[in-house]
């Protein structure tokens, strides 16, 4: 669908510098077709570089990718224009665009120039283990040679492929996508979604997005509008959102990043109002940012924002130096810190991190879902080691192992539990005047995030008999006697120390 003009208040921050592009049906139609004609897409684009080449671009390195396309044909010419910013031909410009005809390209604004023709738009293939789509977006700063514009759409980043990773996957009938932005997270929800909305308060965004919607022949419903302003009085089964969390002054510079609220304000508003648009039992997942604030607790400080009725799981994946923070989201902007203007910003942004004792700004997943339990849980957790899983299928069974302890909380004693092929236990010893003596027992998860838990022998030998055929209130009679312990005391201190394992994935219910 087309955006609709929904009402919702204009953020400040600026008008748009470039005309707001508008591509026709028939347009986008002969665009796709020369996309496919020319295998302009994931694994075409893949096949032509080379694995080493394309690795390569993914970091930021383009000779490689440069060399393999120049046998690559007219495949070759689209990935040197809109994947690698280079000047072209305008002959093999309008041979690879064909049949979209090449004053047609110009009037859009998809190319520029004359002879020597570049993209105007950063159009560039996306896929994930099902197929391939083409993401419609503005050009970053370093194709630009200068700074984005204040309406800048960003394109697929890290940020955004972190979200993708990190958003259960499970069939919903409505998906709200808040802060579409170029549409990528919108994209992904039509895998899993009967009905996916698209929201934004850029109509520029929205532009770009219904572009990309319907270049893949996708039907997303896109409204504009602040927050949750366009969706009043509408509740869906699920909600991904990758906001404007960057954390500092009341401000907007680009609407990508900044929301006018200050410090944390923009994840807080979020977090605080997600819940009440979620059908029951929904589930929501975002990016977010918070402040590490002197003398608070960054956990206190987040779990404050939640309404109630909310179970909670804050993942903190990074925190970062003030100065460091200021200085990586200039550069995204395409200011050098240098520059008198970059300067400038630099002294703002610190002097109001230091005005509000910011010791660190920390970064994460959350997710959320609605419940009506009595007593919902609120986790907070660092896991800032390296994994390689994808964290979406870990937080949907996250929130099934929530819904299981609460379900079966009372009568733990009376479970049978077994102890995942994936999780391993580590002994670390050092030398001792007998040989080697133990000094950690770690239980890992080789899985998933790659959770840790330290135990001691006790614990070891309590799952090593979890083997489903035993419940739980016989493993430890066993082991009391077996250990010489009070049985009473044991179970209550297992009892608590169970919940957590099971909650981590560390104990399954047979």
């Amino acid at each position: 669908m087309r955006p609709s003009q929904h009402s919702g208040g204009a953020r400040v921050g600026g008008s748009p510098t470039v005309s707001i592009p508008r591509f026709s049906d028939d347009f986008l139609a002969r665009l796709r077709e020369a996309f496919q004609r020319t295998g302009y897409d994931a694994d075409g684009v893949v096949d032509a570089l080379g694995g080493a080449a394309h690795a390569a671009l993914g970091r930021g390195e383009p000779e490689l990718a440069f060399r393999a396309s120049a046998d690559a044909g007219e495949l070759g010419t689209l990935i040197r224009l809109f994947l690698l910013g280079s000047a072209e031909p305008e002959a093999a410009v309008r041979a690879a665009l064909a049949p979209v005809a090449l004053d047609d390209a110009l009037a859009a604004g998809l190319v520029r120039g004359r002879e020597q023709l570049r993209a105007g738009l950063d159009v560039r293939p996306h896929g994930d283990e099902q197929g391939s789509w083409w993401v419609v977006s503005d050009l970053d700063s370093d194709v630009l040679g200068a700074e984005v514009p204040p309406d800048h759409v960003l394109g697929v980043g890290h940020a955004s492929l972190s979200l993708i990773r990190a958003t259960t996957r499970r069939p919903v009938g409505s998906l709200l996508d808040l802060g579409t932005g170029n549409g990528v997270q919108a994209l992904h929800a039509t895998r899993h979604a009967r009905h996916v909305t698209a929201t934004d308060v850029s109509e520029r965004a929205l532009a770009l997005a219904d572009a990309t919607f319907r270049l893949n022949e996708l039907d997303v419903e896109l409204v504009r509008g602040e927050w949750f302003a366009p969706v009043a009085r509408r509740r869906f089964d699920q909600i991904v959102c990758n906001p404007p969390f960057v954390v500092g002054p009341p401000r907007v510079d680009y609407t990508y990043r900044d929301s006018g609220l200050g410090g944390d304000d923009a994840s807080a508003l979020v977090i605080r109002q997600l819940p009440g648009f979620l059908t029951e039992r929904g589930t929501g997942q975002l990016l977010a940012s918070w402040l590490h604030v002197d003398g608070e607790d960054w956990a206190d400080r987040v779990s404050r924002w939640l309404p109630g009725g909310t179970d909670a799981w804050f993942v903190q994946r990074d925190v970062a130096d003030p100065g460091l923070y200021v200085g990586t989201w200039l550069r995204d902007a395409g200011i050098d810190p240098r520059s008198d203007r970059g300067r400038a910003k630099a002294a703002d942004w610190l002097d109001w991190f230091a005005e509000n004792k910011v010791q660190g700004v920390g970064f994460g997943f959350v997710t959320l879902r609605r419940t009506d339990a009595a007593h919902p849980t609120v986790v907070c957790e660092d896991l800032r080691q390296a994994y390689d899983d994808p964290l979406g299928p870990e937080a949907g069974r996250w929130l099934d192992r929530v819904a299981w302890l609460r379900e079966h909380g009372h009568d733990l004693l009376d479970a049978r539990f077994r102890v995942p092929p994936t999780v391993l236990l580590e002994r670390v010893s050092a030398p001792g005047d007998e040989g080697w003596d133990t000094t950690v027992l770690r239980l890992h998860r080789s899985d998933g995030p790659g959770w840790q838990h330290e135990v001691d022998e006790t614990v070891a030998a309590l799952l090593a008999g979890c083997r489903g055929a035993l419940p739980l209130s016989d493993l430890l009679s066993l082991l009391a006697a077996g250990h010489g312990l009070d049985e009473e005391a044991l179970t209550e201190a297992a009892l608590p120390l169970v919940r957590e394992l099971v909650r981590h994935g560390f104990l399954e219910a047979v």
